[in-house]
């Protein structure tokens, strides 16, 4: 720097610090001197600060973001934080050896493991945490304590005494406060020594050998970065003669012009380079300027896609989408501008005519860099660009019906594309079904991303008409030009958006109803011509695929849709039949897991369906898989356990979330609870009732087992509040005989509510329970009673349970048959006579004896067929009385045939 400007900037420093000097005024005047000001300013704030100071800053960053994230609970933050605060005191550690940690170092060491023992102790604040934070939690805390090994005096002594720290925090924020801002306070001697050198080191090699005279009577002064308190130190000390003095008194002009100097000084500062630009740009143009409001955005001018008089032919336009496909993919590629040069490019080609060949080719890439936008396949689409993907896909589809005779397909080559050769068929490379299959897939994921209690969920679901409709315009152009195996993967995927759908009108001929796929364009009209429901059109597309399809997923899926249609609208018959026939329970296991969720989905569906008909026992065994494992949640892709979470590492839960079902898809668990939990009770309590004295009594049902157990343990019985607690009471009621308590248990206006008001035929099913309550309270009630009675008149059991005559005689009689009851029926008195044929004590401990020996021997001859390597089963096949499993002596004396149900 020249000697002119140091001394221009000397005399103002100079007599802006004094305000009694008279200073002589340069030759250039009252306006030149602000200007070089203006700057030089930047250099005369300059700091210089010692390696320590720069990494007790950086540390003091750190741990002001830790305290931060601490307050908000945001363990995820502590822990990157923390682990960046641990490098950085490592590379601090050679410039701290000799005075050790510095205080505030080990405080936040210490707060930082008292935080976390305090969360680790709050259990119910750690179910509310969510993963992240709880998985950093445990990883934070391992982490804390291994670094706190070689810290544990230091942390114990601050423990002791933390008052001390406090001290020491202040100083060294003061310190690193004062050698940045000009305003700090100097009430640390150390401090105010520390910042006196900075400032006299600076200010020697910007003034020179004219201010070492007055940097001397610094020693004594604030300490302040200020290049004004620097100045004015050794004037003032010898001016005024008391510190109180000091500050009483100030001259007019210092105080008026110095603040309006200061506020000035940083606009001036920011127009000097903007004038110097301007002017530059006048000389060299010449041209008139016109000033703007400032901040205001500037319109961009649209990217120029060809220089100007370039001929628009095709070869130059698909050189250029070349070239902008070309990019797609790279790093620092902008998406969203690709996206708006290919939008760009289809405006240039239909205003030069180049065809609709071309337009279609340019809009495939439109659709797929709008599918790239999102290069994680685990994020969804933004609304904006999701509603765009539709408009880009729906313009294609019309670009295809108006022009037939364009050819589209995957396996048409590049170098075989024909885009303006008139004579010969256009052909385009490209397939409209993947984009449509990648946009449902899309719209799946749209759905399991969003709340699905908000109203933007709402929002999102009334685009699945869209969808639906897309679906079906697709169909009708791959029926006039599609492959076999393109129909059967459009098929699929309007079964896959039939079939958990209700069909309210589907019974009623006035409703005509009409599929809920199709859409409300003006391509469904064929359709909706017909009044085609959703049974007949769930059998068009469902038959199809069965005779056309070659790959076994694609059956497998219409297969399964079809029966959870069936069971969805209670044709039990039609979905057993295809279930069984169909042989799916035997290889499911082999089937990828989407197949497996849609197979437990419809077994699930098959068993209410069941249940809804009156087939108790049918509808048990199909439910029985799902809710004996514990997992009917996870197995029907509804969600995740959070047992099962601390088994998966991220990827393999991103993977599983990617599963789940949307949530206007999902199966109600409270209702299956339940309807599983009824079917148990309306079986297990008459056959507990008949086998009560049964050493090899077995159980139906586990989980109905194990609620009966939790009400027995309660030390307190009140009115039961949880549907399993108006279960539980209902059984206890039945196996009493009292069929009228265990009515008002199950059916009420609290059950009603969660449970039997969500069926479709809620008064037929209400009715189906009476009934089904009421047959079996009957038979509890012989088995458990009919040790005291001789003979008890039907009609009295008819009035009982408010069942007409012929059903009383058919239960008795089915009881008789089966030999579960011992009894006989007059006819002519309508009478159910008791046999005693209950065997005596000797009796009944001769045939434990026998069972107890039978069992014996087959031991001893499971061992020897072992030994002699034909492990078989000849004593087991002959001796048919002591096989296990297929029953038992009765109390009475019979011997009860056991009915095994068949499993799905």
């Amino acid at each position: 720097m020249s000697r002119f400007f140091t001394t221009g900037s000397d005399s103002e420093s100079e007599s802006s610090a004094s305000g009694d000097e008279v200073t002589p005024k340069p030759a250039g005047g009252n306006y030149s001197k602000p200007l070089l000001l203006s700057e030089d300013e930047e250099d005369t704030k300059r700091v210089v600060r010692s390696a320590k100071d720069k990494r007790f800053e950086e540390l003091s960053g750190l741990i002001r973001t830790i305290r931060n994230a601490m307050k908000i609970r945001d363990v995820t933050r502590c822990l990157e934080e923390f682990e960046l605060l641990g490098r950085a005191f490592a590379k601090a550690k050679g410039l701290l050896e000799r005075d050790g940690p510095p205080r505030f170092y080990i405080r936040i060491l210490a707060d930082l493991e008292d935080y976390l023992a305090e969360l680790w102790e709050d259990k119910e604040g750690k179910k509310r945490m969510n993963k992240n934070n709880a998985k950093a939690l445990s990883s934070l805390r391992q982490k804390l304590r291994k670094y706190n090994r070689d810290y544990e005096a230091l942390i114990g002594a601050y423990k002791q005494n933390p008052e001390l720290s406090d001290e020491d925090e202040e100083k060294k924020s003061r310190d690193s406060e004062a050698s940045s801002s000009s305003s700090s306070s100097a009430d640390e001697d150390d401090a105010g020594s520390f910042l006196k050198k900075k400032d006299e080191t600076r200010s020697r090699f910007l003034k020179g050998e004219e201010e070492e005279e007055s940097e001397e009577g610094e020693a004594e002064g604030w300490g302040s970065s200020d290049t004004d308190t620097d100045s004015e130190s050794d004037e003032d000390d010898g001016k005024y003669t008391s510190l109180a003095s000091r500050f009483l008194k100030k001259d007019e002009e210092r105080r008026g012009g110095g603040a309006e100097r200061r506020r000035g000084e940083k606009p001036k500062r920011k127009r000097a380079p903007r004038s110097r630009r301007e002017d530059d740009d006048d000389d060299n143009e010449g041209g008139e300027w016109e000033k703007v409001k400032g901040g205001a955005p500037l319109v961009k001018e649209k990217p120029k896609m060809f220089a100007k008089g370039t001929e628009i032919t095709h070869a130059v336009v698909l050189k250029k989408l070349n070239e902008i496909l070309q990019a797609r993919g790279k790093k620092g590629t902008d998406r969203a501008a690709q996206i708006e040069l290919l939008q760009l490019l289809v405006a240039v080609a239909n205003e030069n005519g180049l065809g609709a060949a071309l337009e279609i080719k340019i809009k495939f890439s439109i659709i797929a860099s709008l599918y790239d936008y999102n290069p994680n396949l685990a994020t969804y689409m933004k609304p904006e660009l999701w509603q765009r993907c539709l408009g880009c896909i729906e313009q294609l589809l019309d670009e295809l019906f108006l022009h037939p005779e364009i050819f589209i397909g995957e396996n048409i080559l590049e170098e075989s594309e024909n885009l303006s050769n008139p004579e010969q068929p256009y052909r385009v490379r490209g397939c409209i079904l993947t984009l449509v299959e990648r946009m449902d897939e899309e719209f799946t994921k749209i759905m399991q991303n969003t709340d699905p209690h908000s109203q933007e969920y709402v929002e999102h679901l009334k685009d699945e008409a869209r969808v639906c409709s897309i679906i079906a315009r697709l169909q009708r152009y791959l029926q006039e030009k599609g492959s076999t195996e393109e129909l059967c993967r459009v098929f699929l995927r309007r079964v896959l958006h039939t079939y958990y759908k209700f069909d309210y009108g589907a019974g009623d001929p006035h409703v005509g109803g009409r599929s809920a796929l199709q859409g409300d364009g003006p391509d469904a009209g064929a359709e909706a011509a017909g009044e085609e429901d959703s049974a007949a059109l769930m059998e068009r597309l469902c038959k199809f695929i069965y005779a056309k399809d070659r790959t076994d997923r694609i059956r497998t899926c219409a297969i399964l849709c079809h029966i959870y249609h069936h069971a969805l609208h209670s044709r039990w018959y039609p979905a057993q039949d295809l279930m069984l026939m169909s042989h799916l329970q035997d290889n499911i296991q082999h089937a990828d897991l989407p197949v497996q969720i849609l197979y437990n989905r419809t077994m699930v569906q098959l068993g209410i369906c069941a249940f809804r008909q009156g087939l108790i026992k049918d509808a048990h065994n199909a439910l029985l898989d799902i809710q004996s494992s514990g997992r009917a949640k996870e197995l029907l892709g509804q969600g995740l356990l959070l047992r099962s979470l601390q088994e998966r590492n991220p990827e393999q839960e991103k993977v599983e979330k990617r599963r789940q079902v949307p949530f206007h898809m999902h199966v109600n668990l409270e209702l299956l609870e339940c309807v599983y939990l009824v079917a148990a009770m309306l079986l297990e309590i008459p056959y507990m009732a008949a086998h009560e004295f049964d050493a090899r009594r077995r159980m139906i049902s586990k989980q109905f087992h194990h609620q009966l157990r939790v009400g027995e343990r309660q030390p307190l019985l009140g009115p039961p509040e949880s549907m399993r607690e108006h279960v539980v009471a209902a059984s206890k009621a039945m196996k009493m005989g009292d069929w009228r308590s265990c009515h008002r248990y199950v059916v009420n206006e609290k059950m009603n509510g969660k449970v039997w008001d969500l069926f479709p035929e809620a008064d037929k099913v209400r009715a189906m329970l009476v009934r089904k309550i009421q047959e079996e309270s009957l038979r509890t009630y012989l088995f458990t009673y009919s040790s005291v009675y001789d003979s008890i008149s039907m009609e009295i059991l008819s009035a009982m349970f408010e069942l007409d005559l012929p059903t009383v005689h058919s239960i008795i009689s089915k009881m008789i048959i089966n030999e579960e009851l011992m009894a006989s029926l007059d006819q002519p008195t309508q009478t159910v006579q008791m046999h005693r044929t209950e065997p005596t004590p000797q009796q009944n401990l001769a045939l434990q004896l026998a069972e107890k020996l039978g069992a014996l021997m087959e031991n001893n001859e499971r061992v020897l067929d072992h030994k002699q390597g034909s492990y078989g089963g000849y004593f087991r096949d002959q001796k048919d009385g002591y096989r296990k499993g297929d029953g038992g002596y009765l109390r009475r004396g019979g011997y009860r045939q056991q009915e095994r149900g068949s499993n799905y």
